[in-house]
């Protein structure tokens, strides 16, 4: 059971408070949207919490049976999908999800050929990723998220590039894979987040 602690975290850019004594508990089955306007620095705070950058002052802990872990090992207990990480374009789609599986271990067994179904994308298993339209990328992103083995799940505007029919993907997969984890949420799209039962607008930490 992880368990996910900031105290009084803060960050700043040179003299720019991004946040400011930021409190915060979370543990397995929790979901948060991370509210705020473009520039506000939900990106920020989820790298903060992820571990890809370090904060200011205050404490970030990640707990799990009781045992405090180093932050040099909180990665491995996580996945993301955000618009600034890169996909592999270079590999075939099948070779884009075998490559990212060995890394984590993929939930509940599901085999690649599954989750390529899932994912609408079984026309596409030999096409190379950079041929993907910015929606099939976006799909690609959410389920490699999504289908990781991990307890923390980091979504950064989750349906940007999605249409309508996409959107409801989106909303179902979360529904059917993202219970008993935590999901943290970055977003100003309520259809993003409406699932989420705690809500942190960054405005009221500056």
């Amino acid at each position: 059971m992880l368990k996910i602690h900031l105290h009084e975290a803060s960050k700043r850019f040179q003299y720019e408070w991004i946040f400011k004594n930021l409190n915060l508990q979370l543990t397995q089955g929790d979901s948060l949207a991370i509210t705020g306007g473009n520039g506000s620095g939900k990106s920020t705070l989820l790298k903060c919490i992820s571990g890809a950058i370090p904060i200011s002052s205050g404490k970030i802990t990640f707990e799990t049976e009781g045992k405090e872990l180093p932050s040099s090992d909180w990665y491995k207990q996580l996945a993301i999908s955000a618009p600034y990480l890169e996909l592999p374009e270079e590999f075939t789609l099948s070779e884009a999800i075998k490559f990212h599986f060995q890394f984590k271990s993929p939930l509940r067994g599901i085999q690649p050929k599954e989750l390529i179904e899932i994912l609408y994308l079984d026309q596409h298993t030999h096409k190379p990723v950079s041929q993907f339209s910015s929606g099939m990328k976006q799909r690609l992103k959410l389920g490699l998220a999504l289908f990781s083995d991990v307890p923390l799940i980091l979504l950064d505007e989750p349906t940007s590039n999605l249409d309508k029919k996409g959107i409801a993907w989106y909303g179902d997969l979360v529904q059917s894979y993202g219970q008993d984890r935590i999901l943290i949420v970055c977003s100003n799209e309520p259809r993003e987040y409406g699932f989420c039962n705690q809500k942190l607008a960054l405005e009221d930490f500056k």
